[in-house]
């Protein structure tokens, strides 16, 4: 067994939890929309067709914010389309994903199921094969009281009060070959300029995102956020993160270390928005949107120009080991570390596109094995994170350097005292020790050690065995006055909560 070391301190604070920080993200992809947040017909099914065991699981796993429709969707959609009586819309192509569209599912369908669900909604606008005077309207339609033309179309569509939307990304991957209406940055930049400045025009409270690059391995990363940003960095509050990570028969080590590869990419846009700031001589600290995040087995997709034309396919429904809980588990303490500038976060998808829940047609939904390291961050991780560096041996990272075995971040609620400590130990063979010292000023109990992994790796949940992988309790911790020691199994993602001993 190895030794890690570690010093939580409430005078060390990141940042104040986001609460957008557990964001998700349904987009007409796959059987996210069609068969898994909407079914009509489904026995669990409302008036409207939304899944109750949808909205009830939505719930459990703590979401705040949803994206919506897109994504790849998002660059070839009329949003008129899936708006106003059902048997009036018209039946449409999606490019993106080769699916017929009977946009039966829209604008006004996604908003009463967001406030059935309890988050608020983030919607984006097409900048592939539409551009400003479209996006003004979709905003004029959604945010606008009454008295105009798009306006009244909507309170004529049954939808008096308006929306009142706040988030909106401008476009979608717009650097992306695969994407309709691909843009060169000098193109995007000032088309995003142009429609932030023109929606602003129209509500001034909206909060816009403008695209960064579609991943970190794009040619153009790094310069294309340079020059997106010097167009529009005046006019937009966040910039858009994209990554996906998956393991093959040859990176086990790098895949339990891909948090280190999400540390590297949100410091280098950081320093990216940072430096124009300079240049333009600005004082504010542009936010980041890390909207797009999750494990995908992309090797195991066919790709989107072999598909056939069907409605609603099955599209990449990733089936989530105990392993694959444990990296997502890592993936979100690397984005509460950068609370200080990530001011929203979506897991994509919410349901059957890679995603923390599943369904069938005549059956149940269920928690995939990632539904529970989000789950318990979300409902943990409260007041404010604070800076912790562990000491601890080290791994094999993506980019050939190392990253620690034992990995250390915390939470601490200034209110109650309560703090929570999440911990991953990537080592594949051995159990780490961590001793924590704790300079809190008062007496603390552990009222609560969840371990995730550290037994059967490649357990998966399933329709027929949707609590085979769960977290279990564990009691290989030592508190005493000052100190936490925690035994950590190999490969495995831990919670621990802590509150103020009561008084004798």
């Amino acid at each position: 067994m190895f030794t890690s070391t570690a010093t939580i301190d409430p005078a060390f604070v990141i940042a104040p939890v986001p609460p957008r920080l557990f964001g998700s993200f349904v987009e007409h992809m796959g059987r996210c929309v069609y068969g898994g947040v909407y079914d009509p017909g489904h026995p669990a099914a409302d008036a409207d067709g939304l899944r109750a065991d949808v909205l009830t699981l939505t719930k459990e796993l703590g979401v705040s914010v949803v994206r919506y429709p897109g994504g790849n969707f998002v660059s070839g959609y009329r949003w008129e389309d899936g708006v106003g009586p059902r048997e009036d819309r018209p039946v449409t192509l999606d490019t993106a994903w080769r699916s017929i569209e009977r946009n039966t599912f829209g604008l006004n369908e996604f908003m009463s199921w967001s406030r059935q669900a309890g988050v608020e909604p983030m919607m984006a606008v097409n900048l592939g094969t539409r551009g400003v005077e479209d996006a003004c309207n979709l905003l004029e339609y959604a945010n606008f009281a009454g008295g105009t033309r798009y306006s009244d179309l909507r309170i004529a569509h049954g939808v008096r009060d308006p929306h009142a939307i706040r988030l909106w990304c401008l476009g979608n991957e717009m650097d992306g070959p695969w994407q309709i209406g691909q843009k060169t940055a000098t193109q995007y930049g000032q088309l995003a300029a142009e429609t932030a400045k023109a929606m602003r025009r129209i509500d001034p409270d909206i909060e816009l995102v403008a695209c960064g690059s579609s991943n970190e391995r794009m040619p153009t990363f790094g310069s294309w956020e340079a020059e997106v940003l010097d167009q529009a960095y005046d006019f937009v509050d966040y910039i858009s993160l994209h990554a996906y990570f998956e393991q093959t028969p040859t990176n086990r080590a790098q895949f339990l270390a891909s948090a280190h590869t999400m540390d590297a990419f949100i410091e280098g846009v950081v320093a990216t928005c940072d430096h124009i700031g300079a240049k333009k001589r600005s004082r504010r600290k542009l936010k980041l949107s890390f909207d797009e995040w999750n494990l995908w087995y992309e090797s195991r997709f066919a790709g989107q120009d072999n598909l056939d034309w069907a409605e609603a396919p099955r599209l990449i429904e990733d089936e989530y080991t105990t392993e694959d809980a444990v990296v997502v588990g890592s993936l979100l303490m690397s984005l509460l570390r950068h609370a200080d500038r990530i001011g929203v976060a979506c897991l994509a998808q919410l349901v059957n596109v890679i995603a923390p829940i599943r369904t069938e047609p005549d059956g149940t939904a269920w928690r995939q094995t990632i539904f529970h390291p989000f789950a318990l961050t979300a409902r943990h991780a409260r007041g404010q994170v604070l800076r912790v560096e562990p000491a601890s041996p080290e791994v094999a990272a993506p980019d050939g350097a190392g990253a620690p075995s034992v990995d250390v971040t915390a939470t601490r609620d200034p209110e109650t005292g309560a703090l929570t400590v999440f911990a991953v130990n990537r080592d594949e063979r051995e159990s780490g020790r961590l001793d924590l010292k704790l300079v809190v000023g008062e007496d603390l109990r552990v009222v609560e050690h969840l371990v995730m992994g550290g037994g059967d790796l490649m357990a998966t949940n399933s329709q027929s065995a949707p609590d085979r992988v769960t977290p279990r309790e564990s009691a290989q911790h030592e508190l005493a006055a000052g100190s936490l020691s925690v035994v950590l199994p190999p490969v495995s993602w831990s919670v621990l909560r802590l509150e103020a001993a009561p008084v004798r």
